[in-house]
């Protein structure tokens, strides 16, 4: 009887334990983790921290049009619970995908910069209230992308509101100074948004003030260093400048997927990366990433990696000097140091909206024949 139920055991281990073992990724063993997930081809940013500690934090969800991206990457990596769930600011390429991760996995702590979309004031219509009630102005209305359906330019940012509520989730607005444990010596801190905000009028050189008041986040763990600025623009970078931060970094997100709006020079040699991610997408109208900016990362002499032509991005480290490892998703031949071209202008004074403003780029018309001249 002994040998039959070792015999039923080890066919049961065979045929279902060991197919899944086989697929779940393998424990971290001492290394820390960050995977910069390619959601694309629109523009961008979803980045998963596994600390040593165990401790797990996603920092912003992706494009609205590619939820279903960043939830399978989630499930992937055997993420079913997230400790911090870090929302940047509220664009869709960044907001678009929270309410999808609610409902895929548990999240327990919810930072944001405590801002709602800053929307142009034509785009907002005065709406004549009930009986009694005061006068609130909304977002008008816009045709979805499926017929019969209606959607508000800011229904990303309120269905991520309902989400929030509904999780159970702690939440608390990004406090610069603020520090996470995320165990075993690995630290995340908050480096801005620093009071006060900034506004429209203070962007008139370029960038707009929703992505300057981005969550500006430094992962430490040993000898290894992460700068994660979100979209934040040049102004922020000044500002950061200015104060008793510690921006020198191994590693570099660099901010607002590569736009000529940030990654000033002054910047980048305080920061003195090694190696450069550009989280971007094929499909944006915005020419990111700038060729100033790759000018720049190839004068410092930083090993460059972009998620439009080499798919998700993981970074490994046992947080001892020189040891950092980068795996790309593909392989690509493309030159990594070779920008887009700009259809569109993402700055304030341009009257830049993010609002459903991605997607596949007008085709270009071909030129004239010249036959028979």
């Amino acid at each position: 009887m002994l040998v039959v139920l070792c015999g039923v055991g080890a066919f049961l281990g065979y045929k279902f334990v060991l197919p899944w073992w086989k697929k779940k990724p393998p424990p971290p063993q001492n290394e820390l983790q960050v995977k910069i997930f390619d959601v694309g081809p629109v523009e961008g940013d979803a980045i998963l921290i596994s600390s040593v500690g165990g401790k797990t934090v996603l920092i912003d969800a992706g494009d609205t049009s590619r939820t279903k991206q960043v939830v399978e990457a989630l499930k992937r990596n055997n993420v079913q619970q997230l400790d911090y769930f870090i929302l940047t600011h509220p664009h869709p390429d960044h907001m678009g995908g929270a309410t999808e991760v609610f409902k895929a996995v548990k999240v327990l702590n919810v930072i944001d910069n405590g801002q709602p979309p800053a929307v142009s004031p034509d785009l907002v219509a005065a709406q004549k209230p009930p009986s009694g009630k005061t006068v609130t102005k909304v977002a008008p209305k816009v045709p979805a992308k499926k017929p019969g359906k209606t959607s508000t330019i800011t229904k990303f940012f309120d269905d991520y509101q309902e989400a929030l509520k509904n999780s159970g989730a702690h939440y608390e607005k990004a406090q610069a100074g603020t520090k996470y444990d995320l165990g075993n010596g690995a630290l995340l801190t908050i480096l801005a948004p620093i009071e006060p905000l900034f506004i429209k009028d203070q962007m008139k050189t370029g960038g707009n003030e929703t992505n300057a008041n981005s969550i500006v986040a430094r992962l430490d763990f040993g000898a290894f260093s992460m700068l994660l600025p979100a979209d934040a623009e040049e102004q922020t970078e000044h500002r950061l400048l200015t104060k008793d931060a510690n921006l020198e970094a191994k590693v570099i997100k660099i901010a607002h997927h590569g736009s000529k709006y940030a990654s000033a020079e002054d910047f980048l040699k305080r920061v003195k990366p090694e190696i450069a991610i550009i989280s971007c997408g094929a499909w944006n109208r915005y020419g990111h990433p700038a060729q100033s900016v790759l000018d720049r990362l190839r004068a410092a002499n930083v090993k460059l990696y972009r998620t439009d032509l080499q798919g998700e991005i993981t970074i490994t480290t046992r947080g001892k000097e020189g040891d950092v490892q980068v795996k790309v998703g593909k392989e690509t031949t493309e030159d990594l140091f070779a920008g887009r071209t700009a259809q569109k202008d993402d700055s304030s004074r341009s009257g830049f909206i993010a609002y459903g403003d991605f997607g596949p780029p007008p085709k270009v018309k071909p030129a004239p024949s010249q036959a028979g001249k």
